[in-house]
């Protein structure tokens, strides 16, 4: 069962709320079996349903990949995009009380600090989803994550993986950590300028719960013992200016060298969009997973949003 600690029993927060009980006997197979369904045939448990999204940050694949599921399961959705308002002009506190008196039955939020979705859970009496705050968390991003691997790989113990790129700020990466902590045997190679090292708190909770560490920031050094590359944005200005402070060699992308050297086994995910780390003439290798990653997304989220209007508590 989930640490109570961060159990939160209406609402989609925090990606240590999630058990592996929960993923592989009930989340998973669930968004498996929909994922195999045919369009016409999927069941109506959204139907009656309605989901709200309230964006502060611009989003393609979480709004898109929420809103198909919501009209794929017989729901309607409705939002506000951050293009439409500004943080300034209201309290997200009070338009989250506002959004409650409107018969919506979720809320999806995607803030730009972090700590925005757990403020809107404070105050909601209706499922508050957390789309992404800041460099906080994305949980939603890893349960799809996690369910790539074990769909892609056929488990997430005993592996080795490796996180890439700014892991500071990088919330699809400290999600997906947290997550990764449920599971046996895990090797967590963390590839990053030394300024933009994973958290501390992320660290100690991963050491707590037995995850094996280590440093690098260099890719190759480590290319042949991977199963999983977990790819983020690695030319972006906070990284080039950090990179400068670093000794030695350094690697945070993929080239033909670096494919050549990775295991035949081994997968590649990117949570998008990506840069020159994850270049398009590699495509063609069915290791680059991060299309198959994407569509996992629609299905693990029709998953959740059918077990949460269920009455299916994170257990």
């Amino acid at each position: 069962m989930a640490n109570s600690r961060y159990l939160a029993s209406r609402h989609v927060l925090d990606a240590r709320q999630f058990s592996r009980g929960w993923l592989e006997a009930t989340l998973f197979p669930l968004a498996r079996e929909l994922q195999s369904t045919p369009k016409a045939a999927l069941p109506h448990s959204l139907a009656g349903k309605s989901l709200f999204y309230l964006f502060y940050e611009s989003s393609t694949r979480t709004k898109v990949s929420f809103e198909t599921a919501v009209s794929l399961l017989g729901g309607t959705t409705a939002g506000i995009d951050s293009q439409e308002h500004r943080p300034e002009d209201e309290l997200l506190e009070d338009r989250i009380r506002v959004l409650n008196q409107y018969s919506y039955d979720f809320i999806l939020v995607r803030y730009h600090e972090e700590g925005g979705a757990s403020r809107a859970a404070a105050v909601s009496e209706i499922p508050v989803i957390n789309a992404g705050d800041g460099p906080g968390q994305h949980p939603t991003q890893a349960l799809l994550d996690a369910f790539t691997i074990w769909v892609e790989i056929g488990r997430i113990d005993d592996l080795h993986l490796a996180l890439v790129g700014d892991l500071s700020y990088e919330r699809t990466a400290n999600s997906l950590a947290y997550l990764l902590a449920q599971f046996r045997n895990i090797h967590l190679y963390l590839v990053s300028p030394q300024l933009l090292r994973l958290r501390q708190e992320v660290r100690d909770y991963l050491v707590e719960h037995g995850v094996s560490l280590y440093d690098t920031r260099d890719l190759r050094a480590i290319a042949r013992d991977l199963d999983v590359v977990y790819l983020t944005r690695a030319h972006s200005a906070r990284i080039d200016h950090a990179s400068r402070f670093d000794e030695g060699p350094t690697c945070y992308g993929l080239d033909l060298e670096l494919m050549d050297a990775l295991p035949r086994r081994a997968i590649v995910l990117h949570p998008l969009p990506r840069g020159e780390e994850l270049p398009v003439d590699l495509d063609s290798d069915h290791r680059i997973a991060c299309f198959r990653q994407a569509k996992n997304g629609l299905a693990v989220r029709m998953a959740l949003l059918s077990l949460l209007a269920g009455g299916n508590v994170l257990l």
